[in-house]
């Protein structure tokens, strides 16, 4: 226990930490700006479905 708590310091206070903290806040906006669009890109579809097919329907 003693050398992972050790281990987990040498991480913390080396350079590679915060790097890696970095690339997982970039990571994290990237997933969340692509959720976001694919959610919008989905509605717009549903919407432009539901309009065609009620159009189909009233012919």
């Amino acid at each position: 226990m003693k050398k992972f708590a050790q281990k987990v310091q040498q991480f913390l206070v080396s350079e590679d930490g915060p790097t890696a903290v970095e690339y997982a806040v970039m990571l994290a906006l990237i997933v969340i700006v692509c959720l976001t669009a694919i959610t919008s890109i989905g509605n717009n579809a549903s919407t432009t479905f539901n309009s065609v097919a009620t159009q189909l329907s009233g012919s």
